[in-house]
């Protein structure tokens, strides 16, 4: 599952729709739905997380959570190496084969170590007030 398969599962079943009710108000099919919330495939576009986002009516920082979800939720993966050191490169090759293996506190306690140099995702831009638009003359 993918951090946005994990979000979209939680809200359909928060307010208690079927995945077949979804997928038919979102003009979409129930396997890609499901396929989606069990990360079998990857982030949806851009229309269809808005299409989500109003489907659920989630506004400001609910709707920027599902898009950053969205951009952490890629379920294959490529990783370019070059340029890296030997040690990233072994590094990066490691968590490749270990993943899958590592249980849920290691895999947040690596997290968080990596969230310490960097976060994963970038602090949320304060929003700007809207200006009226000059009147002209």
């Amino acid at each position: 599952m993918t951090p946005f398969g994990e979000k979209l599962r939680a809200l359909r079943q928060a307010r208690g729709v079927t995945q077949r009710e979804m997928a038919a108000a979102l003009e979409i099919s129930p396997p890609y739905l499901s396929a989606l919330e069990h990360g079998r495939r990857g982030a949806p576009s851009a229309g269809l997380i808005h299409q989500i986002c109003q489907y659920f009516d989630l506004i400001w920082d609910d709707a920027d959570e599902l898009v950053a979800l969205a951009k952490l939720s890629r379920p294959r993966l490529k990783l370019h190496a070059g340029g890296l050191s030997a040690a990233q490169t072994a590094l990066a090759n490691r968590l490749a084969r270990e993943l899958r293996h590592l249980d849920e506190p290691t895999v947040r306690q690596i997290q968080a170590l990596l969230d310490q140099t960097r976060p994963a995702t970038p602090p949320a831009r304060p929003r700007r007030a809207k200006t009226r638009a000059k009147a002209a003359g």
